[in-house]
């Protein structure tokens, strides 16, 4: 008897990180953000998670999924809602067209691995639930656009919707209950500024002490400076992004990223009892990034820092030089630089001992990295 038939597809997804930031939910089940925000794709050369999907009559049980080597469970009501969302769409095709092989009624199983530390402050469920809404949509021959699994994506991690597309995005939070007009969509492509580009300072790669999830629900319920950030912060910051980003204007570009952080995490300290993503770490990296807007006479690098220690700092091609040579002659021996790294050693600006001091005690890892492209579907399957 001959086996029955696997199908198979396996899509890679970026990581993205908000310059802009997400925080907190009008409608939790549904993941409906309070604001809008707007995030840069990072390159799938240096962060990206790959994920293969599969399904076959031959499967029994339910639906699974492996994460890095080990069983992961997809019982959450999150997970599920993504999977039922798609296989609702298949299953419309299916009932359009009766030759098609019924994918919607057979397991899933599910294979992902990430080139990036999970849990970590990196944007991990965000590139997991693209990954995997971009694999399912392949496998199930969906032709919906991704603004519309954008959508979908969305209920399984807010971010992620931000994940289907490269480039500079914008997830607007919407105002329907339903929240059919809470949706990604692309402000700009990748190659509309390619010369962005990013240094991630690794400050830990443990499990976050409090979830993206539970502290935000604490902030909107407990923080004064919460209302005022939704209500006029957010929109003001979406705006000149936006202006940002359309003129290639990276003076404003960075001040609006540095403000929106210091707000967020304004926020985050205000939420009783307080919430502390940031540490010591991550407050040398906004030290050293002063120094080196200085030391230039004008802002060349801006910090972000979504909900964890890790200093993410952008900065122009052109400005490689005192970027990345500062950190690059403190961190020279921590792992992850690129080759590029060194020939920039000798533009390496000074900094404050104490700065200097916390720095190098407490970065373990470099990521470099820039803007990128979005979910990509890939002939390399995952067992």
């Amino acid at each position: 008897m001959a086996a029955e038939k696997i199908y198979r597809a396996s899509t890679t997804a970026p990581v993205n990180i908000a310059v802009v930031k997400y925080w907190g939910k009008r409608d939790a089940k549904l993941n409906l953000a309070t604001n809008s925000s707007l995030s840069v794709t990072l390159s799938q050369d240096d962060l990206r998670t790959l994920t293969t999907a599969t399904c076959s009559s031959s499967y029994t049980g339910d639906d699974s999924l492996t994460l890095n080597g080990a069983p992961s469970d997809i019982t959450g009501a999150r997970t599920q809602a993504c999977l039922r969302e798609l296989r609702s769409l298949r299953q419309a095709l299916e009932d359009a067209d009766a030759a098609l092989p019924k994918l919607s009624a057979m397991p899933l199983r599910l294979v992902s691995e990430n080139n990036f530390p999970t849990a970590a402050g990196l944007a991990s469920s965000a590139a997991g639930f693209a990954a995997l809404v971009r694999a399912v949509a392949d496998l199930y021959e969906l032709r919906s656009l991704p603004t519309d699994l954008s959508l979908i994506a969305r209920q399984g991690s807010g971010s992620a919707c931000r994940s289907l597309f490269g480039g500079y995005v914008a997830w607007r939070h919407g105002t329907q209950a339903d929240g059919l007009d809470s949706r990604a969509e692309q402000v700009a492509p990748a190659s509309h500024w390619p010369q962005m580009r990013a240094l991630v300072l690794v400050v830990s790669a443990a499990k976050k002490g409090v979830s993206s999830t539970s502290g935000m629900q604490q902030t909107v319920g407990t923080s004064d400076l919460f209302g005022e950030r939704v209500a006029r912060v957010v929109p003001k910051h979406m705006d000149a992004m936006e202006a940002a980003v359309a003129a290639r204007d990276f003076a404003s570009f960075a001040e609006v990223s540095m403000k929106d952080s210091n707000s967020f995490h304004a926020c985050c300290a205000d939420t009783y009892p307080p919430i502390y993503y940031m540490n010591d770490v991550s407050r040398a990296a906004v030290r050293a990034v002063e120094a080196i807007n200085e030391a230039a006479g004008k802002t060349i690098a801006a910090y972000t820092f979504d909900a964890g220690p890790n200093a993410v700092i952008y900065y122009l091609e052109e400005n490689s030089g005192p970027v990345v040579g500062t950190f690059y002659g403190l961190l020279r021996g921590t792992e992850g630089w690129k080759d590029e790294a060194k020939s920039y050693s000798s533009s390496s600006i000074q900094l404050d001992e104490a700065v200097s001091s916390i720095v190098k005690g407490g970065v373990s890892r470099i990521i470099m990295t820039g803007v990128g492209e979005g979910p990509t579907k890939t002939e390399q399957h995952l067992a």
